[in-house]
């Protein structure tokens, strides 16, 4: 009966050991990665320094009629909306197939193409730094992930690379990207093992590590009483 309790101990420092040696780097990680996290300033992570509020602009006297908008929007309204739009207002009617901008005044079709994100980019940025480029993103990257595509990326140049998202639907700001969210982005990418997408925590990898990690931690306070008892 000794000799067998002395083998499933000899098993399990063995197994202990070398788990310990091939998790040890990823436990640094978690660690590392969280307190990183947890030391970065959430403000500036969010990047809600770079970005000014809406601006608040009267509403139109005489808007265009609602039966006016329909017809030119030309297809079944499921959501219409009357909001601001940097400097005007606009009538934003979703459809089952896309959403039409329109003039709240003329009824002119408004398009969010580069020339205009640029504009309305610059309309909320909250610095002085000159725009450095403007994209276009029909695809998800790890900076547009949580945005609805596509939207334009533009970028100012200022020290913290400042980038604000532009909805080409609606020409809303979606979000707001800078070094320092960067920075975070990589220590939570790190933190949950999720390299692709960097969005879940609940994938077969981190699950893994994670039950391996717990066995580690149970085996070695096996161990740890062991030692005491002897």
């Amino acid at each position: 009966m000794r000799l067998r309790e002395t083998a499933t101990l000899f098993v399990i420092r063995s197994l202990h050991k070398w788990l310990g040696l091939i998790l040890g780097l990823q436990v640094l990680l978690w660690a590392g990665s969280g307190a990183f996290m947890a030391l970065l300033d959430s403000s500036a992570v969010s990047g809600e320094a770079a970005i000014l509020p809406v601006a608040q602009i009267p509403a139109p006297a005489a808007p265009l009629p609602l039966a006016s908008v329909a017809e030119r929007v030309g297809a079944p309204i499921l959501r219409l909306q009357l909001k601001p739009l940097f400097d005007t207002y606009v009538y934003e009617a979703t459809t089952p197939d896309a959403v039409v901008l329109l003039d709240a005044v003329n009824g002119r079709r408004i398009v969010i193409d580069a020339a205009k994100a640029r504009a309305l980019a610059v309309a909320r940025y909250s610095g002085d730094a000159p725009v450095r480029s403007v994209r276009r993103i029909a695809q998800p990257t790890p900076e547009t992930r949580d945005a609805p595509l596509p939207v334009w990326r533009v970028e100012f140049a200022d020290k913290d690379r400042s980038t604000l998202l532009v909805s080409e639907a609606n020409g809303e700001v979606v979000g707001v990207r800078t070094d320092t969210w960067r920075l975070w982005d990589i220590a939570w990418m790190l933190h949950i093992m999720d390299y692709g997408q960097r969005q879940t925590f609940n994938h077969p990898l981190v699950v893994t590590a994670a039950a391996a990690a717990t066995w580690l931690a149970l085996t070695g306070l096996i161990l740890l009483i062991r030692s005491f008892r002897r």
